[in-house]
């Protein structure tokens, strides 16, 4: 009798719900090209959450507004960004106004000039479910009742007629989030959502958006400069430099193992609780380079205390890294000479040692 042999089960692999590859963006006027994004590329799984970290204009915010394709007619948008299948850059106007909203959305980072002021919560929720789902007047104003639920909002019945002036910092975010997420969209981005709000406010708008993420299987695209908030809510981290990824990595290998000189900047410029009060926070030091060339070389090497000539005569591509368990394409670094395993470890912070508030990291 022949004995079978049982094939190990195998977790099925997740088809990205948005795939963006070697995306750039450029800025030209009559006297200059500005380099925003430079060959910026990701995949987003069904339910994850991917945070884009770096200083102030290293483009983050601008990788995001090209995904949703809200940038201004003076941006050049090269590579390609598909969602679900579908591409979106060199989409007409009108077929972006079918996908937002719908299939992707968008928090955006100051919700009292996101939400127009003249016009109540539930009116402005509700044209949203009535131009993309055809919901009459009266069942979008019952959606919009459940939507503020959702997030959080007390007395939900009474507020859709309040106007935002009406409502706290926090409260107006929550807003953004139930317009955002009125349609179930497969894809949500999150630019800065926690920026100008307290420690405890800060947490309730995390926990709604991790919510929002259970219930509905939604993936998330985190836009922050906040550390912090990344330890608590991301699976997998993507630093940004000038404009280039420089270190890809889930959350915990970043934390613990960060490889790029640039990562580990950031991480030992962040509070950590019980840490010496009088100790001055390192900085990196310089400045970011100027975006109007895209140099064949490393943007970080003029700041960069392990740079070589080497760093400055070539562009350095994507490295996989040894990790214990074997090579995890997961983690990858663009840097000529990154920290090996042994000194990465000792002075970057674990997740769970980072003091959560809002800290400018790096700036």
């Amino acid at each position: 009798m022949t004995e079978t042999v049982l094939e190990p089960v195998r977790e099925p692999v997740r088809a990205p719900v948005l795939s963006v590859r070697d995306l750039s963006v450029s800025f030209r006027s009559d006297t200059r090209t500005v380099h925003a994004v430079d060959s910026v590329s990701y995949d987003l799984a069904p339910g994850e959450v991917l945070a884009l970290v770096g200083e102030s204009g290293c483009g983050k915010s601008v990788t995001s507004m090209a995904v949703m394709g809200l940038l201004p007619p003076t941006a050049h948008i090269g590579g390609s960004i598909r969602l679900g299948g579908r591409e979106l850059v060199g989409a007409t106007e009108k077929e972006l106004q079918k996908v937002r909203g719908k299939d992707i959305a968008m928090i955006f980072q100051e919700p009292m000039t996101s939400l127009n002021p003249v016009l109540t919560i539930g009116r402005q929720i509700g044209e949203v479910l009535r131009r993309h789902q055809g919901l009459s007047k009266k069942e979008a104003k019952a959606r919009a009742v459940e939507l503020l639920d959702l997030v959080g909002i007390p007395a939900p019945q009474r507020r859709i007629d309040e106007y935002p002036h009406q409502l706290s910092g926090g409260m107006r975010q929550r807003v953004m989030i139930a317009i955002a997420v009125a349609c179930d969209p497969s894809v949500l981005i999150a630019d800065e959502p926690t920026t100008a709000l307290d420690v405890t406010v800060q947490a309730g708008i995390l926990e709604v958006l991790q919510s929002l993420r259970e219930r509905l299987g939604t993936a998330i695209v985190l836009v922050t400069h906040d550390l912090g908030v990344v330890a608590d809510a991301a699976d997998r981290v993507l630093v940004m430099y000038a404009g280039r990824t420089v270190e890809q990595a889930p959350v915990h290998d970043l934390f613990g193992s960060s490889r790029h000189p640039y990562s580990r900047g950031l991480l030992g410029a962040v509070l950590r609780p019980g840490g010496e009060g009088k100790r001055r926070l390192p900085e990196i030091p310089g400045l970011v380079p100027s975006l109007d060339s895209q140099p064949d070389a490393c943007t970080f090497a003029p700041r960069c205390s392990r740079a070589d000539d080497t760093c400055t005569s070539g562009r350095p591509g994507f490295k996989a890294i040894d990790l214990q368990a074997g090579v995890d394409a997961l983690h990858r670094v663009a840097c000529w000479h990154p920290y090996g395993a042994d000194d990465a470890a000792a002075t970057t912070p674990a997740p769970d040692t980072l003091d959560t508030t809002d800290q400018e990291a790096g700036e």
